[in-house]
C-alpha cells in the first residue's frame, strides 16, 4: 500500500506491507520518520491523516494523550487499510548512509536467569543476523501478549544473531508478569518472538573524541553495557576518560557488579564506576567483593553531580532509567552547561 508523507521540508513516498504499522514500514525503508519509543507511549510519532483510512491497533495507547485533533494518529500503532496521505509536523530526512536500518526478524527466547527479585537476564536468538549500534534497542513482541516492548541490548557485536537483555518487572505489566511468573506448563525458553529494530539515537561510535558519562538507573544500565563494551573494543579508555554512575535501591537490588568490575580491571584508570544506592548503603561485604568500584549513597543523579564537579567540559552524556530519573539528570546537565547535543537518551519506558 502506498504511503505519501508530507513533511515540513519535503515529501516521501513508500510502500507498506499489509499488517505493518506505518512507522515501521517507513523506517525499514530508511525514511527517518519521527519516533522515540515506537510502542505507543510517548506520542512522538504522531501524524495527521489527510486521506485514506487506518486501523488503530491500540486505541488506549498512552501516547494518544498528545494528539490534538480527531485526524491525528500514532504511526507506531496504526496500519493502513489502503493508500494513505499523511502529514508530519517536523522535518523528515532519509536515514544517513551507513546507519543500521531497522527491520523485522523472528527469534526465540533463551538464557533466562534471575539477577534480582525483579530483574532478569535473557537473550533472543534471531533467525538471521542483525547489525546494531552500541546503545540501541529493539521492540519485542511475544505472540498472545498485545503490543511491543522496548529492550536495550547489553551486548555489542557486529552482524550478530544473539541479542542480550536485562528486563525489569513492571507492576501490572502483562509481559513481565508472564516472564517472572509464567503460567503452569509454560516454558519460556524457546518461545517464538517477533523483533523490530534496531532503534534509538543514544549511540556511541569509536571516533568520538569526548569523555563518556553514563548515568543509569536500574535496568537502564543495559544500553550502557553495550556502549562500554564497544568503547573497550576500540580502546576508547586509553584516549579519553569515562565515568559510569549506576543507581539501584540497595545491595539486594544490585546486579552486573561483577561485569562492571571486570570492565574496570580490563580498562584501567580511564574507566571509573560508581554504584549509587538510594535506600540503603552498600555493606562492607559488598564493598570488599568489588574493590574496583566506588559506592555512594543517594539518588544516582546526586552521586553524579557530586562526582563530576569540575569535570563537565568535553563530556558526552548517556542517560537511561525511569523517566523521573532521566529528567533529573537532564536538568543537572543543563545547569552544568553541558550542551544539548551532548546529552543522549531514548524514551521508551
Amino acid at each position: 500500500m502506498k504511503i505519501d508523507v508530507k513533511a515540513r521540508n519535503r515529501a516521501h513516498v513508500f510502500e507498506a506491507d499489509a499488517g505493518t504499522p506505518v512507522l515501521y514500514a517507513g523506517l525499514q525503508q530508511a525514511i527517518g520518520l519521527p519516533y522515540e519509543c515506537g510502542s505507543g507511549t510517548c506520542g512522538t510519532c504522531k501524524a495527521r491523516l489527510l486521506s485514506g483510512s487506518i486501523n488503530d491497533g491500540w486505541p488506549e495507547a498512552p501516547g494518544r494523550k498528545f494528539l490534538k485533533s480527531a485526524d491525528e494518529f500514532l504511526m507506531c500503532q496504526c496500519i493502513a487499510s489502503g493508500p494513505l496521505s499523511i502529514e508530519v509536523a517536523g522535518f523528515v530526512e532519509d536515514l544517513d548512509p551507513g546507519v543500521c536500518v531497522p527491520r523485522a526478524l523472528p527469534g526465540r527466547l533463551g538464557g533466562v536467569r534471575r539477577l534480582t527479585h525483579d530483574v532478569m537476564a535473557l537473550h533472543i536468538d534471531l533467525d538471521a543476523a542483525m547489525n546494531f549500534d552500541a546503545g540501541q534497542f529493539v521492540l519485542v513482541h511475544v505472540p498472545g501478549i498485545d503490543g511491543y516492548r522496548g529492550w536495550s541490548m547489553t551486548n555489542f557485536a557486529k552482524d550478530t544473531s544473539r541479542l542480550e537483555f536485562v528486563v525489569k518487572r513492571k507492576p501490572g505489566g502483562r509481559l513481565s508478569d508472564w516472564l517472572f511468573e509464567p503460567p503452569a506448563g509454560t516454558t519460556i525458553e524457546g518461545t517464538a518472538v517477533d523483533v523490530f529494530g534496531p532503534l534509538g539515537s543514544a549511540t556511541f561510535y569509536p571516533g568520538l573524541d569526548r569523555d563518556i558519562l553514563c548515568i543509569a538507573g536500574g535496568s537502564g544500565i543495559a544500553g550502557m553495557m553495550s556502549i562500554l563494551a564497544r568503547a573497550a573494543q576500540s580502546d576508547h579508555f586509553g584516549r579519553r576518560a569515562a565515568d559510569v554512575y549506576f543507581g539501584v535501591r540497595s545491595g539486594a537490588d544490585s546486579f552486573f557488579l561483577d561485569e562492571l568490575s571486570d570492565l574496570r580491571a580490563a580498562c584501567g584508570d580511564g574507566l571509573r564506576v560508581t554504584v549509587a544506592m538510594s535506600e540503603a548503603p552498600a555493606s562492607d561485604e559488598l564493598k570488599a567483593a568489588h574493590p574496583l568500584l566506588t559506592f555512594a549513597t543517594g539518588f544516582v543523579h546526586e552521586a553524579a553531580g557530586r562526582g563530576m564537579q569540575g569535570r563537565w567540559q568535553g563530556v558526552r552524556a548517556y542517560l537511561a532509567g525511569p523517566p523521573p530519573a532521566v529528567d533529573a539528570c537532564v536538568r543537572m546537565l543543563l545547569m552544568a552547561r553541558v550542551s544539548t547535543d551532548n546529552i543522549r537518551y531514548d524514551k521508551f519506558s
